[in-house]
């Protein structure tokens, strides 16, 4: 079965560390997209955040943002959905979390990624990095007015506690109603029940008419598994997360060596172009 359909993560899989698009990566993207395969960056990132690679990756298609969350055109705008986690599940999820960890600041991305409302206390401890964007912008407000609207991700972050452990503590608690994931960042990122990029890629798919064999899938975080898992050939890269590896088909190649052009440069052979 042919390939038609490249979905890519982009921090630590696509991208160098410096976060470029490296000359190479480049050229494979070009080539595989000149061999008729849509190439499709699958990301927690917003799409202010896609927006700052995709001129030196070529991206001009449609992006998945916001761990599925999120399908829009880097082109024209366009939504082809926005899937939001509940007031009430979030307001539930917060109150459970803080009274078992002390601490825990959060943050609600709304408004097709556009908008980051961030607790008192969460800019202190964010950088650009964390969230592509200036920490100046995200506000600080009470936590009822975090919670207060539905979020497309809502950020879970403590000053002294790592997002693993933190994790840990948040499953002991037995709560539902959402999607917990990292992505490899200081924080987890919670979706709406069910939301995952395997969700999103699903969806888009089935809008394009392209089945999962027909997918082929880079990733490096603990928020890719699904998405390998689901593609009819997942690959990661060699920096990935042991977990991540665990269920890829294949491992190419760090981030840092251009793993993902080098799996890319021999697709497009194997295709025949």
């Amino acid at each position: 079965m042919r390939i038609r359909l490249v979905v890519t993560d982009l921090d630590g899989t696509l991208l160098r560390d410096d976060l470029s698009v490296s000359p190479r990566t480049r050229a494979a993207l070009d080539g595989v997209r000149k061999a008729g395969v849509r190439v499709v960056p699958v990301t927690a990132r917003q799409p202010i955040g896609v927006r700052h690679i995709a001129e030196d990756a070529g991206f001009e298609d449609w992006a998945i943002c916001s761990n599925g969350s999120l399908g829009v055109h880097l082109g024209t705008g366009e939504q082809l959905w926005e899937t939001h986690l509940a007031v009430q599940a979030q307001q539930a999820l917060v109150k459970a979390l803080v009274t078992a960890v002390p601490g825990v600041l959060c943050a609600s991305v709304r408004d097709g990624g556009d908008k980051f409302v961030a607790q008192e206390g969460y800019s202190s401890i964010a950088t650009y990095d964390d969230h592509k964007r200036d920490v100046t912008t995200m506000g600080n407000h009470p936590v009822a007015d975090v919670l207060a609207e539905p979020s497309l991700k809502l950020i879970l972050r403590h000053p002294e506690i790592g997002a693993e452990d933190l994790r840990l503590r948040l499953d002991e608690l037995g709560l539902g109603g959402f999607s917990v994931t990292s992505s490899g960042a200081p924080f987890l990122e919670v979706m709406s029940e069910g939301i995952t990029k395997a969700w999103g890629v699903a969806r888009l798919c089935s809008l394009l008419g392209i089945e999962p064999r027909e997918v082929m899938a880079f990733g490096d975080a603990l928020n890719d598994v699904e998405m390998l898992t689901w593609a009819g050939r997942g690959v990661a890269v060699a920096n990935a997360h042991p977990g991540t590896r665990a269920v890829a088909d294949e491992v190419t190649a760090s981030n840092m060596d251009d793993g993902v052009a080098q799996a890319l440069e021999l697709l497009v052979e194997q295709q025949g172009h």
